[in-house]
């Protein structure tokens, strides 16, 4: 098994969340940051302490994060040396693609796993280096999802 880098849940309200987070776990956050994709805006932390960090996003009614259906655990997110490969195996296994940022200028996937109600998330191994200078300085480099052998190192 490849090792994640991240577990993300989706939220109605960043700052509750992550509040409670702090509060029952001890967890120590970057701070919030809003974005945009598409038409949706979003806001986003990730914990201080990882790998494995806590990501966890507030998102816009019809975005990739909406909550309107209550908070939930989203997905489980990975390093890809080649998105668009990993997503067409990733798709062919059995987990199809239910969101995809290439059209957005972005390189990331969503793909769904129903049996676990949750999703699994690629993300461009080119965007490594820009994730830990905004949120982790200090983390070690993560390994890459080896969809064929063992956890590779970049």
């Amino acid at each position: 098994m490849s090792a994640f880098y991240h577990l993300c849940f989706v939220v109605q309200d960043i700052q509750r969340a992550t509040e409670d987070l702090t509060r029952v776990l001890g967890v120590t956050w970057s701070r919030v940051r809003t974005g945009k994709l598409g038409e949706w805006e979003y806001s986003i932390v990730f914990s201080v302490e990882g790998p494995p960090f806590f990501e966890v996003i507030q998102g816009a009614a019809g975005s990739p994060w909406d909550a309107a259906a209550g908070s939930r655990f989203d997905h489980i997110g990975y390093w890809s040396r080649d998105v668009t490969t990993d997503k067409q195996q990733l798709a062919a296994r059995g987990a199809p693609i239910e969101f995809d940022s290439c059209p957005y200028g972005r390189s990331f996937t969503y793909h769904r796993l129903d049996s676990i109600g949750a999703r699994v998330e690629l993300v461009d191994l080119a965007a490594q280096e820009g994730f830990l200078g905004t949120w982790a300085p200090e983390a070690p480099t993560m390994p890459v999802l080896d969809l064929d052998g063992p956890t590779a190192e970049p």
